[in-house]
């Protein structure tokens, strides 16, 4: 693959490492001429729509926690393995709480201290992303978990 997304574009977070992945809301229509992911990483309640690309779903309900934990880690520390050579993509219906939080999950593997996740999210992908604050305290406890 070796394709990586152009940090100019909506969504797009740059990690500390370097590593680029989007973030959208599933609400929005993708835009047609927008490039696809290779693997997109779907937060929901329910199961998404099919997609034409590689992804996984985790069982997510709105404005709550990812329902398998241990589930939802290997997922997002896959998918922060493929930003490096992939275009990965993170979703939820609005694309700020459920998708912040794990945007946020990523920047601690990246490197980010798990205290200053959100606020590195906020700051370089969306001011009110991460919504609850059972969400932060997830992204406090992400950075303590083992692996």
């Amino acid at each position: 693959m070796g394709e990586q997304w152009d940090e100019r574009d909506a969504g797009v977070l740059r990690l500390p490492s370097g590593r680029l992945v989007r973030g959208r809301a599933l609400r929005r229509p993708l835009d047609p001429a927008a490039p696809v992911p290779s693997y997109g990483v779907y937060l929901l309640g329910r199961r998404p729509p099919e997609v034409s690309w590689e992804s996984h779903w985790i069982r997510w309900p709105d404005f709550r926690l990812p329902a398998d934990r241990a589930d939802a880690r290997a997922v997002l520390r896959r998918a922060w393995e493929r930003s490096a050579r992939e275009r990965v993509e993170f979703a939820c219906g609005g694309g700020r709480g459920r998708t912040g939080t794990a945007l946020a999950c990523l920047a601690v593997l990246d490197g980010v201290p798990a205290e200053q996740a959100v606020a590195y999210v906020r700051r370089n992908y969306d001011r009110h992303a991460v919504e609850t604050p059972w969400q932060r305290r997830y992204v406090r406890g992400f950075g303590a978990a083992s692996d």
